[in-house]
């Protein structure tokens, strides 16, 4: 029998350093994958198309609309804390200008317009005041998250009448288009314009400048306090969308709402930021994080755990993903 020679590595070895090297390479790929075969294994409904369209749906529709908005925000080198308030402010313009009898085109645009007002206040306390990102925007969220309680007598919902709901507000949230559902194909197209600003624009590769090496973007002659700014006005523009689907979706105004996606929208933003070798935000990296969220959320579901735990493993998967970046990044630099 042949011996290897000394200092041959064994196959078996190479397999697993091959592995190991694959783990460290890939890790939001390796744990897609790894979550798609457990909960296959672990329930029969998984796999269904009535489920996997739930999943994309439910889980990850309106989740994917404010992590790119978060996306953005990560991407100059802060973070908006307060894209939950960007989302109720678009929510309760629209709802109280259908109650006032307004059209739906009309009540549309007042809650953009409320999403980015919140987005310009910030920019304004960030890039005109100085105040850090992290502050301002919880700031705005303390700010936001009163207000809401005032103008609804402590935080009382606000509900349209079934009767009341105009066609074309249902169609927003309810409807379909060529079979798909009109939320999945607002999302999709978000998906498709914020890949193309982040690659093919000089905006989109001066907000990652600025994020990696923002004085160096400055002393360059760029703009970088106005970019700042105009980016964070478009974080709340982009949550304000998510808002108007959620309130044409349920056809209510719930306040404080859209905190909910708040820290799942930060969880995948850096979990997605494991798909670039660099560990920079980018766009494809931030659908999949949503998607390993969303996966895991209702694949916890259906193995009958509560959602505590369902929390549990959510954090344990960021946690994990992360950290094989980091060990991806000290691996490369020794």
């Amino acid at each position: 029998m042949a011996v290897p020679a000394s200092g041959t590595a064994r196959p078996s070895s190479t397999i697993l350093q091959a592995a190991y090297g694959g783990i460290l390479r890939y890790p939001l790929l390796v744990a897609l994958a790894a979550v798609i075969v457990l909960f296959s294994l672990a329930s029969p409904v998984f796999l269904t198309a009535a489920n996997l369209q739930s999943i994309l749906v439910n889980n990850v529709t309106l989740l994917v609309i404010v992590t790119i908005a978060m996306t953005f925000a990560v991407a100059v080198g802060g973070i908006d804390l307060s894209v939950g308030t960007a989302i109720d402010f678009a929510s309760f313009a629209f709802v109280s200008l259908v109650l006032a009898g307004q059209p739906v085109g009309v009540a549309a645009l007042a809650g953009l317009a409320s999403g980015a007002l919140v987005g310009a206040f910030n920019a304004v306390l960030i890039s005109l005041i100085g105040i850090s990102p992290f502050l301002a925007t919880l700031g705005t969220l303390f700010i936001g998250r009163s207000l809401q309680q005032i103008l609804t007598n402590g935080g009382n919902p606000v509900y349209l009448p079934p009767a009341g709901v105009p066609e074309a507000f249902r169609f927003l949230g309810r409807g379909t288009l060529a079979g798909i559902p009109v939320p999945l194909v607002i999302a999709g197209a978000l998906i498709l314009v914020a890949t193309l600003v982040f690659a093919r624009t000089r905006f989109g590769r001066v907000a990652i400048a600025i994020g990696i090496q923002p004085d160096v973007v400055r002393y360059s002659g760029v703009a970088s306090r106005a970019h700042v700014a105009v980016t964070f006005i478009l974080v709340g523009l982009i949550a304000a969308v998510a808002g108007l689907i959620l309130t044409a979706t349920v056809t209510v105004y719930i306040p404080s709402s859209g905190n909910a996606f708040l820290l799942n929208a930060i969880g995948a933003t850096f979990i997605g930021t494991t798909l670039s070798p660099l560990g920079r935000p980018n766009i494809p990296g931030t659908v999949l994080g949503v998607l390993l969220l969303g996966i895991v959320a209702n694949g916890l579901l259906l193995t009958g755990l509560n959602f505590y735990w369902q929390q549990v493993g959510t954090g344990t998967l960021i946690f994990a993903v992360l950290a094989l970046s980091f060990a991806r990044r000290r691996h490369a630099k020794a």
